[in-house]
């Protein structure tokens, strides 16, 4: 009788695996050590992306620059999946990531500027910054005050020159609520024009792509949003016209031809870092790896071209211990930028 009659088929199969095992180990370890290392890797898995939001927005943006980036440095892994979870411009997913109701190693979430701004101002729950992982920086996008293809504005000043005789009688329309990032650009603007941001009108959507569309439609007359995700919607069709980009000086590629608000006489420059983070009850192991991966994705040659092709612009990548820096200091601008315009910081 052979040794292994007898004996269970699941037995036969782990002392085979053992045997291979074994084999590989004998061979000096190191492919040993390998399929340890991948298994502890979760970038080399299955993996997704959550955009805290509806499509059609940065945060989408960020999350399809993420999964070309990881492709492109490794073509062998399986593509990042995107996961849409609406809710408060992000409040809802990192609620969930916090408190251990959404997560895990291989879940990445996009946050942007925005999702720093209502962390200062607590409406993200009662979590702080180190409740999640901060994993990377991938680019930055600027804010832009576009209107319809068919409004009577030509030009920002035009714009400026209507809020200043009736703040109230244009209707902004962006994502998020009173507080949001576009609502501060607003706000910012018609303060520019001399007048009280808080008598201008402010129409809520949840995300870019719906207040794109509100726009298109005429429901709304001002688009305080990002350069990305509007070029992203002209490029579709959408009868925009972008009359002032919120970047310090003039920038190249598909906004060339576009001025800047500080070239028209109005000092408002506005930034939209993007980014990923992480569960913070993810395995050290898991943090490091992410980390490496996107270090390897953004310092890649054919990055660049991949960045601008999503509407995004250079920004110092950041990891570790100086994202985590930067996020903490942008928070504490945050805060004093709100306390200017008179938000209250939630909760009570």
């Amino acid at each position: 009788m052979s040794p292994m009659q007898g004996v269970p088929t699941f037995a036969r199969s782990r002392r085979a695996t053992l045997r291979v095992l074994c084999a590989l180990a004998a061979l000096g370890g190191t492919p040993l050590r390998t399929a340890l290392a991948a298994e502890d890797d979760p970038s080399n898995g299955p993996a997704e992306c959550v955009v805290p939001a509806k499509p059609g927005g940065g945060f989408d943006l960020s999350c399809m620059l993420a999964r070309e980036a990881l492709q492109a440095v490794r073509p062998a892994r399986p593509p990042l999946a995107r996961r849409y979870l609406p809710g408060g411009i992000g409040a809802v997913a990192f609620d969930r990531v916090a408190t251990g109701r959404l997560g895990g190693p291989s879940t990445l979430v996009a946050f942007s500027s925005g999702s720093l701004l209502n962390l200062a101002q607590g409406r993200f729950g009662p979590h702080s910054p180190s409740a999640v992982r901060w994993i990377a920086t991938l680019g930055t996008d600027y804010g832009v005050i576009a209107v319809h293809r068919d409004a009577p504005f030509r030009t920002l000043a035009d714009l400026v020159a209507a809020l200043r005789q009736d703040p109230g009688r244009l209707a902004f329309g962006a994502g998020g609520t009173v507080g949001s990032q576009d609502w501060v650009k607003a706000a910012l603007l018609v303060r520019a024009a001399g007048r009280d941001h808080k008598a201008m009108r402010f129409v809520a959507f949840e995300g870019g792509g719906d207040a794109l569309a509100a726009l298109q439609g005429r429901h709304v007359d001002v688009f305080p949003g990002d350069a990305a995700e509007a070029l992203q919607a002209q490029a579709g069709g959408a009868p925009l016209r972008i009359l002032a980009v919120l970047a310090e000086a003039r920038l190249s590629g598909a906004l060339a031809g576009i001025p800047t608000a500080r070239e028209q006489g109005i000092e408002l420059v506005w930034l939209t870092v993007r980014g990923l983070y992480l569960g913070a009850d993810a395995p050290e192991s898991a943090v490091r790896a992410w980390t490496e991966a996107f270090r390897q994705a953004v310092a890649s040659p054919g990055y660049g071209a991949l960045r601008e092709r999503h509407g995004l612009h250079p920004f110092e990548p950041l990891t570790g211990a100086a994202l985590e820096d930067f996020v903490r200091l942008r928070i504490e601008d945050y805060q004093r930028l709100a306390g200017e315009l008179g938000l209250r910081r939630w909760p009570r």
